[in-house]
């Protein structure tokens, strides 16, 4: 095969496979079977779409594919062991095969990726076990990208997946919207892995590229949803304010070449003020509803500090190290106090930085976590401590998986050594 037809085919399963599987799951309630006749459906595209091109509307024809592979599936069962709802399931499928593979079923949360998003957030599940399942469903993130996301070994979140799977099985989880209570419960959850989603789009772990696209707008996409359905949730609201601010500097976050442009060195007309009003009108309903001292709501209000300068030497810095230290007495954890650091740096100087990013340094979580060694290297470097600096940037460099973050950091690291000898 060459490999034109391979990337289209690459790209249509990074757009469509979560529907997919959402899909089926609806379907065959067994998150399993969804996975392997999702996986039937793209081996039949490999095998067909480089012979016949793909298909106007290719998720229509992944579905179809899929759903006649459950029903020859269901077929080769032995009839004496078949149960009466896998009859009914099999009737069902005959019946949706008359359909447009479009058409969704009706239902409270109108959303096949939000539902599955939901019932993968089932309380059986601790809320770790949760995360790691969705992001792999949802986000289609590897079991790689997953581990950095959470500061856990790879084999730790590879285990934590298979017995999520082996336990919503063992569970008889139904494929369905929970009561609206549960839903409450559930929403930590849900808001925990949609936040994981965007942040991976927005700035990839691994890759070619700075950020993965598809996944912010997988991920806004799912928060308006969300918004819609429970409207009087604070942190709902919170959480699309962080997302649609963040998102409207995308354009500005790389040059032509794709390489990245740091915050403070950003053409801030080019961000999206659409984006920036919509954000900033989601906070103003998340303080509305008593909810603007939440995490995502703080941290809606520090992207807010930034969309509101005109220009970086406008911004607020003293509010946001206020905020930072808001976040970190509502959610502790090293990476809101590294960020901390960055803000304390920026409003009383860095060596006042230094002293909290030092702090970190023997933190186990931090031990692979590149941003730590790439905030001490800028802060040593606002210091005109370059030698100590380039080595920071360095170590950074080899701890990150993004081709991007790693070319900016060698480059900073030789802009330190080349700082140290003109000055020397």
């Amino acid at each position: 095969m060459s490999a034109a037809p391979h990337k289209a085919i690459a790209t249509v399963w990074r757009m469509e496979s979560t529907r997919l599987i959402g899909g089926l799951m609806r379907l065959v309630r067994d998150l399993s079977l969804a996975e392997d006749l999702a996986q039937d459906a793209l081996v039949a595209a490999l095998e067909q779409w480089p012979q016949g091109g793909v298909p106007d509307n290719p998720g229509a024809w992944l579905m179809a594919a899929a759903k006649h592979r459950a029903i020859d599936r269901l077929r080769r069962n032995d009839m004496a062991q078949r149960k009466h709802e896998q009859l009914g399931v099999e009737q069902e499928l005959h019946e949706l095969l008359q359909a447009p593979d479009g058409e969704q079923l009706d239902d409270s949360v109108g959303d096949d990726v939000l539902r599955l998003i939901f019932i993968a957030c089932h309380p059986v599940l601790s809320s770790e076990a949760r995360a790691a399942l969705t992001l792999r469903l949802i986000a289609g993130l590897t079991t790689d990208e997953i581990a950095r996301a959470f500061l856990q070994p790879e084999p730790t979140i590879a285990q934590r997946i298979v017995r999520a799977k082996r336990m919503l099985t063992n569970a008889h989880v139904p494929f369905e919207v929970p009561p609206a209570a549960e839903l409450a419960q559930r929403l930590s959850s849900v808001l925990g892995v949609i936040y994981l989603i965007f942040n991976e789009g927005y700035a990839a772990t691994a890759g070619d590229d700075l950020m993965r696209p598809q996944l912010c707008e997988e991920a806004m996409r799912l928060g308006r949803i969300l918004v819609a359905l429970m409207p009087r949730e604070a942190e709902a609201q919170g959480l699309l304010a962080l997302m649609e601010i963040q998102a409207s500097r995308a354009v500005a976050r790389v040059d032509a070449n794709g390489e990245p442009i740091l915050l403070l060195q950003q053409d801030r007309a080019r961000w999206n003020q659409l984006l920036i009003r919509r954000g900033l009108a989601a906070l103003a309903r998340t303080e509305e509803l008593g909810g603007g001292a939440g995490f995502y709501a703080l941290q809606a209000a520090i992207a807010a500090c930034h969309a509101r300068a005109r220009a970086a030497a406008d911004t607020d810095w003293l509010r946001i190290a206020a905020l930072y230290g808001a976040l970190a007495q509502v959610a502790p954890s090293p990476v809101i106090e590294l960020n901390r650091a960055v803000a304390v740096s920026m409003a009383f100087g860095p060596a006042a930085g230094l002293v909290i990013a030092d702090a970190l340094q023997h933190e186990a979580s931090l031990a692979n976590y590149h941003l730590l060694p790439s905030v001490r290297g800028d802060l040593l470097a606002r210091l005109d401590r370059r030698g100590e600096a380039a080595a920071e940037f360095r170590r950074a460099a080899a701890l990150t998986r993004n081709v991007r973050e790693q070319a900016l950091l060698q480059r900073r690291a030789a802009e330190c050594l080349e700082r140290r000898t003109t000055d020397g």
